[in-house]
């Protein structure tokens, strides 16, 4: 099924696309592309060279969007593209990647990414592009940022330095009317000096994955689908101390007052249910 290249029915393209300038005339597709009824489109980007700083955000902003029903989409460059498709992967959360070239496998660009184009493919993703077999050249990547910004509903720029490619991608998804979402970064650092920028320009700084869902609109939704979860006492227990900022094993253990065992085991059941996420040395709830 991965080696199948099919046209992407007008039908199935988020709204969005029909809205930019030069839309498409056709998108190819090899996957899965999600039902744009029942996903929220994220498209996260950045630049090829980044920070840790950068990489470590992401897998926080990420972690917290388990569940949601969101796609992240990327662009499978080098660098941050890659850290957001493969974060999404880590979390079970659909990605899709629109390449600047053909969506044959042969055609991938950078090739060092082909095993994780594939990846994406076999775990419910797809790559998209306006074209079927061609080789990607310098003027298809910025042709592609109108697609990634078209088809999703924000942008988040995690990190980019003044001259990145990534500011068109950010530029469009203002002028497209997208919700357009930035990470700061410290004032001494070259690789955020544009992503820190957008700000002035309308972007909303993000510090945590509630940012990102309270931009979506869809934190409401996912509190009503949480009422009709039924937790046992501890579960609650537990939730209650991690709203509270009670958030690390230690800071829990000593609050709940329950044996090491025992609490280790009751947060490793409740992360396999979707109910909490550790990440960086800390819970959160998904709730």
């Amino acid at each position: 099924m991965s080696e199948e290249i099919t046209e992407l029915h007008k039908d199935e393209w988020p709204e969005g696309l029909f809205e930019i300038p030069q839309k498409p005339k056709k998108l190819f597709v090899r996957g899965k592309f999600p039902d744009k009824h029942a996903h929220t489109f994220l498209c996260i980007v950045g630049s090829r060279k980044h920070s840790s700083y950068a990489t470590e955000s992401i897998k926080k902003l990420v972690s917290g969007l388990k569940g949601r029903n969101i796609v992240i989409v990327s662009g499978l460059a080098i660098g941050i593209d890659t850290v957001a498709h493969r974060t999404a992967l880590e979390n079970e959360i659909t990605t899709i990647a629109v390449v600047g070239g053909g969506v044959e496998k042969d055609a991938i660009y950078p090739s060092i990414n082909r095993t994780l184009s594939e990846e994406i493919i076999s775990r419910g993703g797809c790559l998209i592009s306006e074209y079927e077999k061609i080789e990607s050249k310098p003027w298809t990547f910025p042709a592609r940022n109108r697609i990634m910004a078209g088809l999703s509903d924000a942008v988040l720029v995690v990190e980019a330095n003044e001259k990145s490619g990534t500011l068109i991608t950010a530029r469009l998804a203002l002028e497209y009317n997208k919700e357009l979402l930035t990470v700061p970064t410290t004032i001494f650092s070259d690789f955020g000096k544009g992503s820190n920028r957008l700000m002035t320009e309308g972007a909303r700084p993000v510090f945590e994955s509630k940012d990102i869902l309270d931009t979506l609109g869809i934190e409401k939704s996912t509190e009503q689908k949480i009422q009709s979860v039924e937790l046992n006492k501890q579960e609650k227990q537990i939730i209650k101390l991690i709203r509270n900022e009670i958030q690390t094993f230690d800071e829990i253990l000593l609050e709940s007052e329950m044996k090491t065992s025992h609490l280790s085991q009751l947060l490793m059941e409740m992360e396999i249910k979707g109910f909490i996420n550790k990440s960086l040395g800390k819970y959160e709830s998904l709730f």
